[in-house]
Parts: C-alpha cells; sequence; structure tokens
C-alpha cells in the first residue's frame, strides 16, 4: 500500500511499527505497576505477610496477568478509536486505518486487531516479521481485521 504523501514505498515498514511498540511499552508499564500496586495491597490486606511471595502459577497471579493484558487492550483500543493512534504512533506518524485506507476502523476490527497482535507477539512477533515477506507489507493482525497502518505525510 503507498503511503498517503504519493510515495511507492509501504506505508509503515516493520522499523516503524516496533520503535512505536517500544514507545507504548512505558505508559502501559505505568499502568501495569498501578495494577500490580492495587494487587499487592489487596493480597497483603487478605491477612498474608508483606513479605510473603504470591504463589507461581496461582488464581491470583494469572488474575493479575489478565488485568494487565486488559489494561493493555483498553489502551489500545481507545487510542485507536479515538484517533487510530496510540501515544508510541504519533511521533512515527503511524495511524491505524479501515482496509480502504482512509476510513476508521469499527470496534469489533479493532478487537480482533489487539487479539491478533498478542499472539502475534506470543510467537516470538512472527506475525510482525511477516510483513517483511508480504507483498503489501501487512501483519497478520492487519490481514486478519481488515485494518491497516499507514504512514502519514508531515505537516
Amino acid at each position: 500500500m503507498a503511503s498517503t504523501s504519493g510515495s511507492t514505498r509501504p506505508s509503515a515498514l516493520i522499523g516503524w511499527r516496533v520503535l512505536a511498540l517500544v514507545y507504548d511499552l512505558w505508559p502501559v508499564v505505568a499502568m501495569w505497576m498501578v495494577a500490580s500496586l492495587v494487587f499487592t495491597v489487596g493480597y497483603t490486606l487478605s491477612g498474608h505477610a508483606s513479605r510473603e511471595n504470591i504463589a507461581p502459577f496461582s488464581a491470583l497471579q494469572w488474575g493479575l496477568w489478565l488485568v494487565c493484558w486488559l489494561i493493555t487492550g483498553a489502551y489500545a483500543l481507545l487510542s485507536w478509536r479515538r484517533g487510530g493512534q496510540t501515544l508510541g504512533m504519533r511521533p512515527w506518524r503511524l495511524k491505524v486505518v479501515a482496509a480502504d485506507g482512509v476510513s476508521a476502523p469499527g470496534l469489533r476490527a479493532l478487537m480482533l486487531r489487539f487479539a491478533v497482535g498478542t499472539a502475534s507477539l506470543l510467537l516470538a512477533g512472527s506475525g510482525f516479521w511477516w510483513a517483511w515477506v508480504d507483498r503489501e507489507r501487512l501483519t497478520w493482525h492487519d490481514r486478519a481485521s481488515g485494518t491497516r497502518m499507514v504512514r502519514l505525510a508531515k505537516r
């Protein structure tokens, strides 16, 4: 897909996507830390010693992982719905759009994009690296959700 500035090169190269992910990691980690604090305080208030570790693979630990995943999803979905961009996508001028390259995608498409993107990351990022061999430079979550990431022209 050509960029919106009339260039013939792909609009959202994998490098730009990785930079946006790294940038987005920081606000998400801050939200995870708040969630972890709430879980830790709750664990301590439920009668456990303040220095007692949460048992590995316990329901509480899986619950924390689920809450962190939901926080990340809420951050991404709200950002994409509000303007097609997360905080990390703005400096690199990236935007999520529908398959037509112009209109905003629906909530269902964005939820599917997040779910498949999560699976892509869990499989060592293979869904992202797929963009290197794809003719249109699309990732697995682009294809599955019918969305595209485009690079906006400089103002």
